[in-house]
């Protein structure tokens, strides 16, 4: 019985030990993937042009048919919650580590990684659709990975005007005569050279509940992202039905639509950060 005792008790202290063995090995970090897909409802979109067959189509709450030759949008300011609630930014003060430019064209884009995430259960995830109002500014010298990547010729995610940069870019066609679809959102500014305010603020905070949490630690989770594009135009905000002409009311291309226009897409995307703080965004799973 004795014997059996210490056979019992050494046991129990080899395992223990291996327990502190495992817990000791656990890294102080490491990466976490956001994968993102692209969606019109359940679908992954497939672009193409007007007179591509392959396009996927797409109708909206009112029965409008259109198509997405290009769909583009900005990621920044991106903060992992932990289950006390507390949040651990990712690089929220440097675009050119911690924000990036989602591109359906790019099949790259559309996995980026956060790396050296502190080693702790995440129950949430916020980011930015758009840069905040700080940064917003076409700044190569602080931030020239990002100024580089946003104004390539491929990805024009800058206005013409230079004053910032586009959150949100959406190109295509509508309607069974394949009218022009261009969708362009970002912050405007208002006054004269040299005095410009905020004007539209087109950035927005989208805050996602995950599926499980994600374990940073031996694990290097991935957080899949849906943005379903469906809400463009049927969103819990608005519902938009496009139009081609000159009148205030008009909105498929962006040297027609206002400002006010611009907001209603801005929202139905992004919430409108009272009542709907996920917009066109929802967590599909999370792999840890």
């Amino acid at each position: 019985m004795q014997n059996f005792k210490k056979y019992l008790l050494l046991s129990v202290a080899a395992l223990a030990f291996v327990s502190c063995s495992n817990d000791d090995d656990a890294p102080a970090a490491n990466n976490v993937t956001l994968e993102f897909n692209n969606t019109f409802k359940d679908k992954t979109i497939v672009l193409g042009d007007a007179t591509s067959a392959s396009a996927s189509t797409n109708t909206s709450a009112v029965g409008q048919v259109h198509h997405f030759s290009e769909v583009k949008y900005v990621i920044s300011n991106i903060r992992l919650i932990k289950d006390d609630g507390s949040e651990v930014p990712y690089n929220v003060n440097d675009l050119d580590k911690g924000a990036t430019v989602i591109d359906q064209a790019k099949t790259a884009s559309l996995s980026y990684v956060l790396s050296n995430v502190p080693s702790a259960s995440y129950k949430q995830i916020k980011f930015g659709l758009g840069i905040k109002t700080e940064q917003n500014t076409l700044d190569q010298t602080r931030f020239p990975k990002f100024y580089a990547a946003a104004g390539a010729n491929d990805t024009a995610m800058m206005w013409e005007w230079g004053t910032g940069y586009r959150f949100t870019k959406v190109e295509g066609f509508y309607d069974t005569d394949n009218k022009a679809l261009s969708i362009h959102t970002g912050s405007t500014v208002a006054g004269t050279e040299g005095a410009y305010t905020q004007g539209v603020n087109a950035y927005r905070d989208i805050t996602l509940n995950l599926t499980t949490n994600a374990t940073v630690g031996k694990n290097a989770p991935k957080i899949k992202i849906k943005a379903d594009f469906d809400k463009l135009l049927s969103g819990k905000i608005n519902t938009i039905t496009l139009s081609t002409g000159t009148g205030m009311g008009d909105n498929a291309t962006p040297n027609v639509h206002t400002a006010a226009q611009m907001v209603k897409f801005v929202d139905n995307l992004g919430g409108n950060g009272t009542n709907d703080i996920t917009g066109m965004f929802s967590i599909t799973s999370v792999e840890n």
